[in-house]
């Protein structure tokens, strides 16, 4: 089984963990030795479903402060 997993699999989960514990998009650039920040945020923008609905959740937060 673990041998028909690609390695980049394992990077790939490796880069969507840290961006869920709230590493920054530069931090994540860099231990995957990416040549900029562009290319990593190209890759990893799809997020999870997890924190994109976290982000809402924030944002919802902070527009109703506004509308009360």
């Amino acid at each position: 089984m673990y041998s028909q997993l690609p390695i980049h699999s394992l990077r790939h989960t490796h880069a969507v963990i840290l961006l869920e514990s709230g590493a920054q998009m530069k931090y994540i650039q860099e231990r995957l030795g990416h040549g900029s920040m562009a290319i990593t945020a190209d890759v990893y923008s799809h997020i999870s479903d997890r924190l994109n609905k976290e982000t809402i959740d924030e944002f919802e937060k902070y527009v109703s402060r506004f509308l009360k």
